[in-house]
């Protein structure tokens, strides 16, 4: 591997989402903010909603069942 081409890894770089969780992960940045997160994500809170649209949920739902057969 080249010296001196690649960046600076943090491996405790902290993370701030903007409901205001925090955590730690590694990055080549020291100090990221982000929008969205895993604590306020609605598929990740179960908060999500699902239009559905000319039954097409239910089309991919039979289709899903049906290959796990």
């Amino acid at each position: 591997m080249k010296k001196e081409i690649h960046p600076t890894y943090f491996p405790q770089a902290s993370v701030k989402c903007a409901c205001g969780n925090t955590f730690k992960t590694g990055s080549t940045m020291e100090n990221i903010e982000v929008e969205i997160c895993s604590a306020c994500h609605p598929f990740y809170t179960g908060t999500d909603k699902v239009l559905d649209t000319a039954g097409r949920v239910e089309k991919f739902k039979a289709r899903e069942a049906k290959a796990k057969k």
